[in-house]
């Protein structure tokens, strides 16, 4: 499968490899986020159409089964119209490689699991987690919360540790949400989520998982894979 990733982060990719089945394996591309990843702006997340589909262009001359753009925000900024038409373009440069992005991976992922209620925990500033809330109440879903740790440096993002991952998620949770989306590719997240749905009974998505999950179901493959979430297992 390919993955169009941003530039200054490294945890999908290492997170795709430790869910891959035998025979799975992830070739990637990557695109800037912007000119600082330091401080990235709603304007830069709303800003990588052109390069994302320069990407995939770039990664279809690999004979792979699907291609995913790797980023919450990226795919969640301008909405659910600009998002399908994201997922078009894609596919018009793909060679007819199916594609997906994060965020519709996570709304294919909820609606898998038949989730209705969700919260939602990020480590983005409001200006961003605000459009996370319209993107998935747009979507269908009604969202109880939606929090952020007020991050806008993307080294930041990547290198918040399991424990303050795991405190921004339980803080978010509400008792009436069916279910825990936390948001960001940028997020070494993966080998909590067990100990999550244990603690809050509940499942909980995470954008690599999701976006990975998506990916294998584009390639055909379905297969049980634990240690990672409900969703793995469905």
């Amino acid at each position: 499968m390919g993955l169009v990733y941003i530039a200054s982060a490294w945890s999908m990719e290492a997170e795709f490899y430790a869910m891959a089945p035998l025979g799975v394996s992830a070739h990637t591309t990557r695109v800037s986020l912007g000119d600082d990843p330091e401080h990235f702006t709603v304007h830069d997340l709303a800003n990588l159409k052109d390069k994302t589909i320069e990407a995939t262009a770039l990664l279809a001359q690999a004979p792979l089964n699907a291609i995913a753009f790797g980023c919450t925000s990226g795919s969640f900024a301008n909405g659910v119209a600009y998002d399908n038409e994201l997922i078009g373009k894609m596919e018009e440069v793909s060679g007819g490689i199916p594609c997906t992005t994060t965020s519709a991976s996570v709304v294919e992922a909820l609606n898998a699991l038949h989730i209705n209620k969700i919260a939602i925990a990020t480590p983005y500033e409001k200006s961003v987690y605000t459009l996370a809330r319209k993107f998935m109440e747009d979507s269908g879903f009604t969202v109880t919360n939606v929090t952020g740790l007020g991050l806008s440096n993307d080294y930041t993002i990547s290198s918040l540790d399991a424990q303050t991952i795991y405190k921004m998620a339980r803080e978010a949770d509400t008792e009436d949400a069916e279910a825990l989306f936390i948001s960001c590719t940028g997020l070494s997240a993966a080998y909590i989520i067990d100990a999550l749905e244990e603690d809050l009974r509940k499942p909980v998505i995470i954008s690599n998982q999701a976006t990975f999950w998506q990916s294998l179901r584009l390639s055909g493959i379905y297969r049980v894979i634990h240690g990672f979430g409900k969703l793995m297992q469905t």
